[in-house]
């Protein structure tokens, strides 16, 4: 187990915490701040310990440029907010300024460093980078487990110039995932959704060695559909991994459950017309957007007796709202259960809250990728080089 921030001693001294507060924004505000609100336990704890707290995160793909829209800035007013105290907010997330800013923070006050995604170093795990990022902080804490599968500057370099300990949010995802992972209750049903099978083969395979049910979803579902030798009209599918799919169809025999009718329009647009089909009968010219009602009676069926249930990936199209119906229905039904319910992914993160159920489920991950990979049995460097217990 990691050690955190509860195992060492804060006060007074300069934290360098690496936030996931990559979030989307919409007209100078942010959207969701879900990943915010995250990580206030880890803030407050510091703040209340009299830390002099120096937060830092990437936001979007600048490609190590300057791109004023992704800066910081809303991020600031938000967190402020949220903590209903000031935030101070850097121009930069290094240099001479930076570190007089720096310098001059008092106890329990929270200073947000400018996107460390525009400097080439942050991706490139430039090692001057990650010094002139460490030499800001006498302690380094990891809170951004949705970024601990990438190996940057500010989420592994800086590990090695600083004693690097695991936040509160840190330590809650590992804990929980990794009883999932290692321990999972019984009966244990996961759902799988999302676009591709390529990102998923691996948490598949192991999945199926744990699990007493694994419903697919998704355009993920349209290449097995497609595997079994059911024609899918124009929808997306992965020509290049239909033996792939073969082979997880035979290892998950009965246990692997597929839709049964789907949601097919002409086009991938919201004002498209709109059928309900069998799984057996897309026409020709068509495209599958989302799983039917039936499929989603099933799905209900399957889950109602389960233990613990795991869920990544939305079920439709879900960016499109006539397309999120059944993405939204399983939200409702997964907070309807008796059972630990666990979910990971963007996407599936803005499901439930877009349907009001995420304080209803027993946790929501930050991570995407670094919640598959975590799942599939990898090890993470952003968790790797933290202080063990």
């Amino acid at each position: 187990m990691i050690k955190t921030i509860k195992d060492i001693d804060v006060g007074q001294k300069r934290v360098l915490v690496r936030a996931d507060f990559n979030v989307p924004l919409d007209s100078g505000r942010v959207a969701d701040d879900t990943r915010i609100r995250a990580c206030l336990p880890t803030v407050r704890y510091l703040v209340d310990h009299e830390a002099r707290v120096i937060l830092c995160s990437h936001l979007g793909r600048p490609g190590g440029k300057v791109v004023e829209a992704l800066r910081l800035d809303p991020v600031a007013r938000r967190l402020a907010e949220l903590l209903d105290q000031a935030v101070d907010k850097a121009d930069d997330c290094v240099g001479s300024e930076v570190r007089q800013t720096v310098q001059a923070l008092e106890p329990g006050q929270v200073l947000l460093l400018e996107n460390t995604r525009f400097h080439p170093g942050e991706k490139a795990n430039d090692p001057e980078f990650a010094a002139q990022l460490a030499s800001l902080g006498e302690v380094y804490v990891d809170d951004a487990f949705g970024t601990a599968h990438r190996a940057h500057a500010s989420t592994e370099g800086v590990a090695h110039d600083l004693p690097a300990v695991g936040g509160l949010l840190m330590e809650k995802e590992l804990e929980v995932l990794g009883r999932v992972r290692e321990n999972p209750a019984h009966p244990f049903v996961a759902i799988l959704g999302g676009a591709k099978i390529s990102t998923k083969i691996d948490v598949m395979q192991r999945l199926l060695d744990q699990v007493e049910t694994l419903l697919v979803g998704g355009a993920m579902a349209n290449t097995f559909l497609l595997a079994q030798g059911r024609e899918v009209g124009e929808s997306l599918v992965e020509e290049d991994r239909l033996d792939t799919a073969s082979q997880i169809l035979d290892k998950g025999g009965d246990r692997l459950i597929l839709p049964q009718d789907v949601v097919i329009a002409r086009e991938m647009e919201a004002d498209a017309e709109r059928r309900t089909v069998s799984a057996n009968e897309v026409p020709a010219g068509w495209r599958i957007l989302d799983v039917g009602p039936k499929t989603i009676e099933r799905f209900e069926q399957e889950m109602e007796p389960a233990r613990m249930v795991m869920w990544n990936g939305p079920l439709g199209a879900f960016e499109l709202k006539p397309f999120a119906r059944a993405t939204y229905a399983l939200a409702r039904a997964l907070a309807d259960l008796d059972a630990e319910t666990i979910t990971g992914g963007g996407e599936t993160a803005a499901a439930v809250n877009d349907v009001g159920v995420a304080e209803r489920l027993t946790h929501v991950s930050t991570g995407g990728g670094a919640f598959l990979q975590f799942m599939e049995g990898k090890e993470l460097p952003g968790v790797a080089v933290l202080q063990k217990k």
